[in-house]
C-alpha cells in the first residue's frame, strides 16, 4: 500500500469517528458518508472510496471504537454482506 493510500485510510477512519461524534449516541452512518467527507472533488469519485471506507470501519471494530450493523443488529465485520451501517461501540 502506498503512503497516499495509507493516509486516505487514516482519513477515512477519522471521518467515521468525527461523523459519529457529531450525531446522537445511537446514530449510525453509512460508509458513503465517510467516503464523501474524505473525497476531494465534486463528482461521483467518492464511490472509489467505498471499499476503503468499509475497511476503515472494520479496523475501527477491531479497535473497539465502532460496530457494524445490518438490519439494526450488530454483525461481525467478516459476516457483513451488502449495505452496512456504522455506530459507536457501546
Amino acid at each position: 500500500m502506498t503512503e497516499s493510500a495509507r493516509q486516505t485510510e487514516r482519513r477515512l477512519e477519522q471521518a467515521v469517528l468525527e461523523l459519529l461524534e457529531r450525531r446522537g449516541p445511537t446514530a449510525t452512518i453509512c460508509p458513503s458518508d465517510a467516503a464523501r467527507a474524505v473525497y476531494e472533488g465534486d463528482d461521483e469519485g467518492w464511490r472509489a472510496l467505498m471499499e476503503p471506507a468499509r475497511r476503515a470501519a472494520r479496523r475501527l471494530v477491531t479497535a473497539g471504537e465502532v460496530e457494524i450493523t445490518q438490519g439494526g443488529r450488530p454483525v461481525g465485520p467478516e459476516d457483513a454482506r451488502g449495505p452496512i451501517r456504522i455506530r459507536r461501540a457501546p
